[in-house]
């Protein structure tokens, strides 16, 4: 009797179905990949290329691109996003017009160029676009209107 009772309030416990508790705590990641390639047309190997939030503005992935200068993300959260292109000194030098990617979504053809000239200078030390330049240009093609910045109060803006 002591274990039917056992056995009881065990199968009571248990939810009705484990695919609906599977299912809702689930969420399908997209996959985004496309090729990086200079302003004339010629593919960029083994550059740094970042996925960069648009709603955020944070970095979600990092890659270098291949031997054809293709790139991928995968296990993307949904959102809206822009690819960039990195020289050696960690300068955005170009951006990709802003992607929508949609639960479970896997976009593809994506290009982000830059020139040979930025990725160069980059070595040399010179500027290249800056990540607010490109993320602002990214957001306002995605129609994203505005921007908060959250600080410390107690900074004053020499620090």
């Amino acid at each position: 009797m002591r274990f039917l009772v056992i056995a009881l309030v065990v199968g009571l416990s248990l939810p009705a179905s484990p695919l609906v508790v599977t299912a809702v705590a689930q969420t399908e990641a997209a996959s985004i990949a496309g090729t990086a390639t200079s302003s004339s047309g010629q593919t960029l190997v083994n550059a740094r290329v970042q996925l960069r939030n648009l709603e955020t503005g944070a970095v979600s992935g990092t890659t270098t691109s291949s031997s054809t200068g293709s790139f991928s993300f995968a296990a993307v959260n949904p959102g809206n996003y822009a690819v960039e292109v990195l020289n050696a000194a960690g300068q955005i030098v170009g951006t990709s017009a802003a992607i929508s990617a949609a639960a479970g979504a896997v976009v593809t053809g994506v290009t982000v160029s830059a020139t040979a000239a930025a990725i160069a200078a980059g070595a040399a030390g010179l500027a290249g676009v800056s990540t607010i330049v490109a993320v602002t240009t990214a957001a306002a093609a995605a129609g994203v209107v505005g921007v908060a910045t959250v600080g410390r109060g107690d900074q004053s803006p020499s620090r």
